[in-house]
């Protein structure tokens, strides 16, 4: 169902990207990369999270980290990763393929800047072999995302 609900998703807001459903498994970041032939930079996590009561998805860079003071600065509390029942109920996606498409209600989307630096980033598409190709700024747009900066530099990283 998570599945069909992203092409449901991308059938009606973007008929031009394609889901793309790998034999392999593509639910981690260095899965994903080698199923897509891309650097794992260049896959687009999405992560979610709790700040008090609000739930919200946060998509970075394949091998970014949150940054905690930027997160707490930025959103006014700690970040808490949801367990793997609250992201399906959540989401509806399973984790592995955790995107901010085909959602069963709108949730807060949030994308770092560490996307910026790639022409094409390569998120989940609600299954744990399924992805799309699309720029960055496409993705904010699609999901209406807010540009944020909370993970760390990559010198830090």
């Amino acid at each position: 169902m998570s599945l069909e609900s992203v092409r449901k998703f991308f059938a009606d807001k973007a008929s031009d990207i394609e889901v793309i459903v790998t034999e392999e498994s593509s639910a981690t970041v260095a899965l994903a990369a080698e199923a897509h032939g891309v650097q794992p930079e260049q896959i687009a996590k999405t992560i979610c999270l709790r700040v008090g009561e609000q739930t919200m998805l946060v998509v970075t860079c394949g091998t970014a980290r949150l940054d905690n003071r930027k997160f707490k600065d930025r959103f006014g509390g700690k970040p808490r990763m949801l367990g793997q029942e609250e992201v399906v109920a959540a989401t509806s996606h399973p984790v592995g393929g955790v995107c901010p498409f085909g959602l069963p209600s709108a949730l807060p989307v949030y994308c770092d800047v560490s996307l910026q630096a790639f022409a094409e980033v390569v998120p989940a598409a609600g299954a744990t072999n399924a992805a799309v190709r699309l720029p960055p700024e496409r993705l904010v747009a699609l999901t209406d995302a807010e540009w944020v900066d909370v993970c760390q530099s990559a010198a830090v990283a």
